[in-house]
């Protein structure tokens, strides 16, 4: 070996054991992250723990206002169902995917559904305006679980902080203060108020 290629290979070295010491701790931590392969993250824009779906979708518009929230239930199931299963059915109906961008499973996950800046397709007429967020569950018959009401609150506040939305019944409503329909159904509309007294808390 000449000294030329003697240098480059102590350069070379080097220049590793820096890239090894900056990015290995990022490497432990992503993997901490998934460890046990539920893909939940803590969101950096919410600072709450969101399951990532990484949900392909067919076309997506940027929504440049947002001034409101609005809640939905899945209704006809009240099957613990995953934003990956909702989104193949919004697939089917021919929308670009899921049309909400928050659904709340019964142990209190939070899923990823459309990227939050993007527009929706979860109420007619409003969704040039308002974040989507679904609670998992047919209302109409069932009640949410306690876990899910937390989960609720806790990302109705950090949506509210984050677009500076004030955390009110005038701008978190059910989906039927929109549109003629039951969602969210019977018992998370009954429980609405609650919900926005308890995001308020948190905010």
């Amino acid at each position: 070996m000449n000294r030329r290629d003697f240098l480059k290979n102590i350069i070379c070295m080097g220049a590793g054991a820096v890239l090894t010491q900056e990015l290995w701790p990022q490497a432990r931590a992503e993997a901490a992250w998934n460890a046990d392969g539920s893909g939940v993250r803590r969101d950096a824009k919410l600072g709450l723990p969101i399951r990532e779906t990484d949900l392909q979708f067919r076309s997506l518009e940027n929504r440049t206002t947002t001034d409101g929230i609005v809640l939905h239930h899945i209704g006809g199931t009240n099957r613990d169902v995953s934003a990956e299963e909702v989104h193949q059915w919004h697939l089917n109906n021919g929308w670009s995917g899921i049309g909400y961008h928050f659904l709340i499973r019964k142990d209190g996950t939070i899923e990823r559904g459309r990227p939050m800046d993007m527009l929706g397709a979860h109420c007619y007429q409003h969704n040039w305006h308002t974040i989507g967020v679904n609670v998992v569950g047919n209302f109409m018959e069932a009640v949410p679980t306690s876990a899910q009401m937390k989960s609720a609150a806790k990302l109705l506040a950090a949506l509210c902080r984050f677009y500076g939305i004030n955390p009110d019944r005038e701008h978190i409503k059910g989906h039927r203060e929109y549109n003629s329909t039951d969602c969210p159904g019977r018992s998370l509309y009954n429980m609405l108020d609650g919900l926005v007294e308890d995001t308020a808390e948190l905010y």
